[in-house]
């Protein structure tokens, strides 16, 4: 039996191009990515394999076909792109994707020195093969990058074929757009939707303080990256006004309710008064 809850936000439906949840798996195994899927697959965009965790995952093209069968499309973290761009070894990550036929790829510059002239045109290459999803930020918490920099890389990695950019925050939550201490940065966030469609970003928002801040500023459909895989349906609650910190955020009263509550009240009071 299904129960309906009148005056939810609206979400938008799967695929979404915008309301993304993308949850990070840090190594689960094959069985622990079947329940995972089992329990939240409706509220899953996509997955990212973190940081260079599918290079040394056991059994990866069947935990692959676990989310594929969820239609749960995933990529591999921008640490392991980041590797093989060290290396000078791009065509080997590029046969890497393809032998186990990701569509999705991050393309990264958190770490390693790499140009920004050479990082759009690795996007604008890579966006002919994949969908690229590039990464904006620093994983040094003492690389402070100012807003207007910000701006710049991230709407010139859009030009450059990028289908969505991520706003680095790591999986801690403690740089990029977040300070140390994980509060938000929001007069650089501010600064970068003023000019850019939020609907082209996806903001890391690995802490639930982080999470909520994002959906009151934004709504139900922001999206999110980062999520850890046990918080997926806490994420999804919060969208709905379904937990305590968004309840009242996101309820309205129609007018059709509004009148079945005065309704009730003036009964209430008839039976008070008889």
């Amino acid at each position: 039996m299904s129960f309906h809850l009148s005056n939810l936000p609206q979400r938008t439906g799967k695929p979404r191009t915008k309301g993304i949840t993308l949850a990070l798996d840090s190594g689960f195994s094959v069985r622990q990515a079947e329940d995972f899927c089992s329990a939240a697959s409706q509220h899953i965009d996509i997955v990212k394999f973190g940081w260079g965790t599918s290079y040394v995952t056991a059994n990866l093209e069947e935990k692959i076909n676990i989310y594929k069968s969820y239609n749960i499309p995933v990529y591999f973290g921008g640490t392991l792109f980041e590797a093989y761009v060290l290396r000078n070894e791009l065509d080997r990550y590029i046969e890497f994707l393809k032998f186990h036929e990701i569509t999705l790829v991050e393309v990264s510059n958190g770490t390693i020195r790499l140009s920004d002239h050479k990082k759009l045109n690795i996007i604008h290459r890579l966006s002919n093969e994949f969908t690229v999803l590039s990464e904006v930020g620093s994983k040094n918490p003492n690389e402070i990058i100012p807003p207007y920099k910000w701006v710049k890389m991230i709407n010139n990695e859009l030009e450059a074929g990028s289908w969505k950019v991520i706003c680095e925050a790591r999986e801690s939550g403690t740089v990029g757009v977040f300070r140390p201490n994980g509060e938000v940065r929001s007069g650089l966030i501010e600064e970068i939707t003023d000019q850019i469609p939020q609907e082209s970003l996806i903001f890391e928002s690995p802490q639930k303080d982080q999470q909520i801040w994002f959906i009151k500023k934004f709504g139900p459909n922001v999206n999110l990256g980062n999520i850890k895989p046990e918080e997926v349906i806490s994420v999804e609650t919060l969208r709905l006004g379904l937990r305590g910190d968004t309840l009242l955020d996101f309820f309205t009263i129609d007018s059709t309710t509004h009148e079945s509550q005065n309704g009730s009240e003036t009964s209430n009071r008839s039976q008070e008064n008889y």
